[in-house]
């Protein structure tokens, strides 16, 4: 008795994480890039300056103001938006071939990028939303991070009910108090949406196959 697991056709998905900062998104992106090789991480393009330890082309494209600028005319910007002064931007063109291919992509945006994702590519999109436990806690992960100035930290908390208010927007929503809990919970979202029969481009074909060796 043989044991077989078609592979059967589908058209990739955009994985959106969105969070106020320090609610711990980027820590359940890298989670989770980590566990499963199928999906990986959407790289960016920012005027932001580079953090200690970052590298161009793998945590973010760092590019002048004047180059950004001239990707967004030229329509080879997919969503972008102006975070905190500093402008952060989805290059067009490996995200659209990506979910041709079939390949799955993360995104640890802001709302704003989320939006102009959903007008775009709604279909492919599947966004979720993480919040912190407390605001004592966000306040907390802030602080421990040790990359801001307190001046910035109190600009972030002042923003994060803004940012939160967005929340209703999400397909899902997960409250971070436990990382592997959490973790957990965004594996088995990205495993259900998989599974979406409108996903799965090859399905009409894999069933008549099917039918047609039954009948």
């Amino acid at each position: 008795m043989t044991s077989e697991n078609p592979k059967i056709e589908r058209r990739g998905l955009l994985l959106v994480l969105s969070s106020p900062s320090g609610a711990g998104k980027t820590s359940l992106a890298r989670a989770l890039l980590d566990s499963d090789p199928g999906i990986s991480l959407s790289v960016s393009v920012t005027t932001r300056a580079r953090r200690p330890g970052e590298v161009d082309g793998r945590d973010y494209w760092f590019v002048d103001e004047a180059k950004f600028n001239a990707m967004t005319e030229a329509g080879q910007l997919l969503e972008w938006a102006k975070v905190f002064g500093n402008c952060y931007g989805t290059p067009r063109e490996p995200i659209e071939r990506a979910i041709a291919e079939g390949r799955d992509v993360l995104f640890d945006i802001d709302w704003q990028g989320a939006q102009q994702l959903a007008e775009r590519l709604a279909g492919d999109l599947v966004r979720v939303f993480v919040l912190p436990p407390s605001g004592e806690t966000l306040e907390s992960r802030l602080k421990r991070r040790a990359q801001d100035p307190p001046e910035v930290v109190a600009k972030r908390m002042a923003e994060a009910s803004s940012e939160i208010s967005h929340w209703a927007e999400y397909d899902y929503v997960i409250v971070n108090a436990d990382l592997a809990e959490s973790s957990a919970a965004l594996r088995s979202i990205l495993a259900a949406e998989r599974l979406r029969r409108d996903r799965m481009t090859g399905l009409s074909s894999f069933v008549r196959g099917l039918q047609s060796a039954l009948s």
